[in-house]
């Protein structure tokens, strides 16, 4: 067993040919129908890239229904990132290498696949991570796929993790590409700074990342927030750049985000003039009130609204 996710225990296996796999075991409670589940695996198996973790295969028996996906032999980038003595490993130019895979695997999703997929789960914890540092995005069991122009949607059921959703998900239950744009920002700002957003605080009146980021950015102290692992390794000025890119993502307004497309640009041009950013949505504290249910039986990690006001 490698582990227990939000929608049931993950094993290590090996096939018949001696290929590694790991097998997703999801749990009996799960709402999904059969055949339901089923045209949704066959949809996300046409899905090839080398930034996504690959799908091989699935099993359906009864109550049954079991997800076999290429083994990643680094675990998971909450494991590494978030582990003061493993994060020593991340170099600079790894973490960049993290984050534009991440980008680029985003970018497929939303644009370049014959789907358009919007993944709306998107951490460090379904970030996977093979055996050359490189990142795969993992973990469909919340994505949405949108048939040819509509560009947003709706729902009453609020489902993802705390510090990764923007406003207008947690809130009103909308969500869009820019949603996931927003959970890049959040990722892209962990990576380079080897902080949590807001897993660690267990306090509502302590600072969230985007918190610290955005009075920082506004002091013109943006790089007290660089790992020190990184200190004597890393270009303070693209540093700097990362770092707004990755303020330009979290922006309150939906409509005030990048595209995955204008972000993976804004990565690979250092000429490029980037807007300035505006107060990221978090550190007005729009999320006070809302608390978090976990189930590790049954769901992944879902949120109760007492509260749904107006924008």
């Amino acid at each position: 067993m490698l582990g227990q996710g939000g929608f049931g225990p993950v094993y290590k296996g090996i096939l018949g040919d001696g290929q590694e796999v790991a097998v997703k075991r999801l749990s009996a409670c799960s709402e999904q129908g059969t055949e339901e589940f089923t045209n949704e695996v066959l949809l996300i198996l046409k899905l090839q890239h080398k930034n996504l973790v690959r799908l091989l295969g699935f099993c359906v028996d009864g109550e049954e229904k079991l997800l076999v996906y290429e083994f990643m032999p680094n675990s998971s980038l909450d494991i590494i990132l978030f582990d003061p003595r493993k994060r020593a490993q991340l170099s600079w130019s790894e973490r960049i290498n993290i984050v534009n895979g991440i980008a680029k695997g985003i970018l497929y999703l939303h644009e370049d696949s014959r789907l358009r997929v919007i993944h709306r789960d998107l951490k460090p914890s379904n970030v996977l991570l093979d055996s050359e540092m490189n990142p795969k995005i993992s973990d469909f069991g919340m994505a949405r796929i949108f048939a040819g122009g509509e560009g947003e949607a709706n729902t009453a059921r609020i489902v993802g993790t705390y510090g990764y959703m923007p406003p207008e998900y947690a809130m009103e239950g909308l969500y869009s590409i820019k949603s996931d744009v927003y959970s890049f920002g959040v990722l892209l700002l962990e990576i380079i700074t080897g902080r949590r957003n807001a897993g660690d605080h267990k306090s509502k009146k302590a600072p969230t990342l985007l918190a610290q980021a955005w009075q920082l950015w506004n002091e013109g102290n943006a790089l007290e927030l660089m790992d020190p692992l990184l200190a004597d390794t890393t270009d303070h000025d693209e540093f700097l750049r990362y770092f707004h890119i990755g303020l330009l993502c979290v922006q309150e307004d939906a409509f005030d985000r990048p595209t995955m497309s204008s972000a993976v640009v804004m990565l690979k041009v250092e000429t490029k003039t980037l807007r300035q950013p505006e107060r990221p949505a978090s550190s007005l504290g729009r999320f006070t009130g809302h608390y978090q249910l976990e189930d590790n039986n049954c769901s992944a990690n879902y949120l109760t609204i007492s509260d749904v006001l107006p924008r």
